[in-house]
């Protein structure tokens, strides 16, 4: 029997990138997929985001996977959108056993240079996002005594970066977000984490060049400097981290970071 089978797991930012490897790499053993994405253009930080074309062909990649995918068009910044999308996913699947908090943005810019809406946007969406899916999906879990979380945090979450102060802000949040939930949650039996991967080789990477003026493998070896002798790591490393996170070979880790970093918190 596959590893996920009967499980649901609902992961945000889910149209490409992390999130929709790792909504293939789950439905590959068996789970059933919620996917969630803004799926149109943001005005902030300006590169190109997940698509509804690219939403839409998840539903058929799982399907070859031989699953079930609903998907859901919405901002994370957006109650309602979200609240719809839980309800939905309860109704039709019965449950939700993993949340994937994933939907992230990033930008560039010097900390006393930003605008108030950059910094707003970045906190809302990273953080803020996070916050407003997992208090929809939490109960459902509570009820369930069961679940795991995990959030997509950063080696950002996890140390200072220049240009990226608003980044890093959100995803160090994400970090303390993880280990107060895991407090709260473990006496309902949900386990909730954190990873934090180095840069990884993914459209957002590719719209960070874009906006830099650099190649990719550019901005990659400039923000990352990893020990490893790689630019980034891939979409797939990081679905691995969170096919482990989610079960049951982890299921005495909670409160924790999973670091995905190639060495370079080691420097």
């Amino acid at each position: 029997m596959a590893e996920f089978s009967g499980k649901v797991a609902f992961i945000t930012g889910a149209a490409h990138g992390q999130g929709r490897a790792t909504a293939l790499a789950l439905a590959r053993e068996g789970a059933r997929i919620a996917g969630f994405d803004v799926a149109q253009p943001m005005t902030y930080p300006g590169y190109r985001m997940g698509s509804r074309n690219e939403l839409e062909s998840l539903s058929e990649a799982c399907r070859e996977a031989g699953t079930e995918c609903a998907t859901f068009t919405g901002d994370v910044r957006d109650d309602e959108a979200v609240s719809r999308a839980v309800e939905h996913t309860a109704a039709r699947f019965g449950r939700i056993d993993i949340l994937f908090n994933n939907a992230g943005i990033c930008a560039y810019g010097l900390a006393h240079e930003l605008t108030e809406e950059a910094w707003d946007a970045m906190l809302d969406i990273n953080l803020k996002g996070a916050w407003l899916v997992g208090r929809r999906i939490i109960p459902l879990m509570m009820r369930q005594n069961s679940g795991v979380i995990i959030n997509n945090s950063s080696i950002a979450g996890l140390r200072g970066m220049a240009r990226l102060s608003h980044y890093a802000a959100s995803k160090w949040g994400l970090t303390g977000l993880t280990k107060s939930w895991a407090i709260e949650l473990a006496p309902y039996g949900v386990r909730v984490n954190s990873i934090h991967p180095t840069g990884v080789n993914t459209p957002m990477n590719d719209g960070l060049a874009a906006l830099e003026g650099l190649t990719p493998q550019q901005i990659a070896e400039r923000s990352a400097g990893n020990l490893l002798p790689v630019p980034w790591i891939e979409a797939e490393d990081v679905a691995q981290a969170v096919l482990y996170l989610a079960s049951d070979r982890a299921r005495f880790v909670t409160g924790a970071p999973l670091v995905i970093d190639a060495g370079l918190l080691t420097r």
